[in-house]
């Protein structure tokens, strides 16, 4: 394979995290703060943190139509907790958030509850053989799908993983664990474009 580089939104939340997680896997990582970075990577991954903050740092820093048009046009993405939701197309709060609507998901946020409610839990994944461990910190579920995603993960009947074309989302923090098979997802994703 030639070289890659993946991309970590970089605007507010655990970036450090995922881009640590994935130089582990011998990825090449950039750090996205402009549509600039954005047009140098091969995949991106959108971290947890903030969501509201991070729309509004987005669209302050003109990224929101880029990354809305390279994620259309087949950029492997993959979204944690916070960056489930900037994905996704709608919320059950209708916040009026900044969101890149290119995920058919409408989210609950803080669905698991408030940051005292935090927990971690083994989660099932089609197509991955052990559980993925799941650090849920104020985590959204996925309140409907669209016709076109594929459920991979459902925790309490509810699902937190799931995948559309070459966007995978959890609600779930896969950067603050040891395994890197989430992330390699994202990896193989590249590979198979």
């Amino acid at each position: 394979m030639t070289s890659v580089t993946v991309g970590v939104l970089a605007l507010q939340g655990d970036f450090r995290e995922h881009a640590a997680a994935l130089e582990r896997l011998g990825a090449a990582v950039r750090l996205v703060r402009t549509p600039d970075d954005l047009a140098e990577v091969d995949a991106l991954v959108i971290p947890g943190g903030e969501s509201t903050a991070i729309g509004k740092l987005a669209d302050w820093h003109g990224l929101v139509g880029p990354l809305r048009e390279r994620i259309d046009a087949g950029l492997p993405a993959l979204g944690t907790c916070a960056g489930m939701i900037f994905l996704a197309s709608s919320t059950v709060e209708g916040t009026g958030q900044v969101q890149l609507g290119v995920l058919d998901v409408m989210v609950r946020r803080n669905a698991f509850g408030r940051q005292v409610d935090s927990f971690e839990a083994e989660i099932p994944v089609v197509g991955l053989e052990d559980p993925v461990h799941g650090v849920f910190i104020r985590a959204p579920w996925i309140e409907k799908v669209g016709a076109g995603v594929e459920i991979l993960a459902e925790l309490e009947g509810r699902p937190v993983m799931v995948r559309q074309d070459s966007i995978i989302a959890t609600s779930f923090h896969p950067e603050l664990t040891a395994d890197g098979r989430l992330h390699t997802l994202l990896l193989d994703m590249i590979r198979e474009g």
